[in-house]
């Protein structure tokens, strides 16, 4: 049994102050004193805060999840684990099926992998199919030769893999899709055209995620409110990219009032996360970082380099949410929303010891995943 003794314990509606975090590979409870025997981790003040849950996210350090490479997805999880990520959703791109189909099998090998005690590294959960089923006029970034029409059977045969799939519902078939998958595997609706009607449709047939909320998406108009729209009205959790360049910072607090607890904070992070600005790819395009800024050569955005901890920092510093609440949008929140909550996401007993030490401006200090000290 393992005990953090003076830290600032933050649970998913409050923060604890004076008490102790027992642990072993499971959280086993909060207590006022210390059991004997137990070895004693002094946090010094610090946050003590679930690990983060990232369930789209592309790369890291020059990796990317649409390479079907192990020693890449290694680099990645490992990368990301320095950011206090502990679990996540490698995201794959709109590229040829072949190669989506050999980028499954390796995430799948990479699970089973990531999940063993002396991986050092960040656990993958699935995989977050974003594409190939979207809208060409909504592609962003994404490679338009790549895009199929929707076709549940394909993602059927790797439902042991796909934990989420983005998709655009005003497709032909998108929604007898969407109904096909239900109870299968989530629905997000994203890189689409949809009017309001439409997205509410796809939630009815099982949709249940928006993605990246308001980027490549109909936005929010009085007399057409789009699929923004549909996703402020809705019960469905809503992504959002808290760079503070994706979305405008001043956007955070109407999404933290719309959504709650439905809100997941995301990093939709590139290849060329962690490392200097320049040229990379994306997808098979080059892309072109400039600080927070990535792009295609005409200018399109092309996923971030944001780091899963910087947006928790940026959400609280934006909206002024108490920073268990900021925390808990990019732990329990996405994890609720993949139906994992009962595993990961909080301090709560019975929940998959992953545990992240980090000072007031969300800087990490140390890591555990499953009750084992990663970092």
């Amino acid at each position: 049994m393992q005990v953090i003794i003076n830290g600032k314990i933050l649970l998913p509606d409050r923060e604890v102050i004076g008490q102790a975090l027992l642990f072993d590979q499971k959280i086993v409870s909060l207590s006022d004193t210390v059991p004997e025997g137990c070895a004693v981790i002094d946090a010094g003040g610090a946050y003590v805060a679930p690990g983060l849950v990232d369930v789209h996210i592309h790369g890291y350090l020059g990796a990317d999840a649409s390479d079907g490479d192990m020693e890449g997805l290694r680099t990645l999880a490992r990368g990301i684990l320095q950011n206090g990520v502990t679990s996540f959703l490698p995201t794959t791109m709109t590229v040829p099926w072949e190669e989506l189909e050999r980028a499954f099998g390796c995430i799948r090998a990479f699970m089973a992998e990531s999940a063993r005690p002396e991986f050092d590294g960040a656990q993958a959960l699935g995989c977050h199919a974003e594409g190939p089923f979207i809208n060409p006029k909504r592609k962003g970034a994404q490679a338009e030769s790549a895009i199929l029409p929707p076709d549940a059977d394909k993602l059927l045969a790797h439902q042991d893999v796909i934990r989420l799939v983005t998709l655009a519902p005003e497709m032909p078939g998108a929604l007898d899709c969407i109904r096909a998958l239900r109870g299968k595997m989530r629905v997000s609706i994203g890189h689409t055209d949809t009017d309001f009607e439409t997205a509410q449709a796809a939630l009815d047939a099982g949709a249940d995620h928006f993605t990246h909320t308001f980027n490549a998406m109909t936005g929010l108009n009085h007399r057409n409110p789009g699929a923004v729209g549909a996703a402020l009205a809705s019960e469905a959790w809503c992504e959002l990219i808290a760079d503070t360049f994706h979305v405008h910072k001043g956007v955070f607090s109407i999404l933290r009032r719309c959504c709650g607890e439905r809100l997941v904070l995301i990093t939709d992070c590139t290849r060329a996360g962690g490392l200097r600005d320049g040229q990379y790819e994306l997808g098979g395009q080059p892309i072109f970082v400039k600080g927070i800024e990535c792009r295609l050569a005409d200018g399109t955005i092309a996923g971030s380099v944001l780091k899963l901890n910087d947006a928790v920092r940026n959400f609280r510093d934006a909206t002024g949410a108490p920073l268990y609440e900021a925390v808990a949008r990019a732990s329990y929140s996405p994890a609720r929303s993949l139906g994992l909550d009962a595993r990961k996401g909080s301090l709560l007993p019975g929940r998959d010891a992953d545990i992240l030490l980090m000072d007031g401006d969300c800087r990490v200090q140390g890591v555990w995943v499953e009750g084992v000290k990663k970092l």
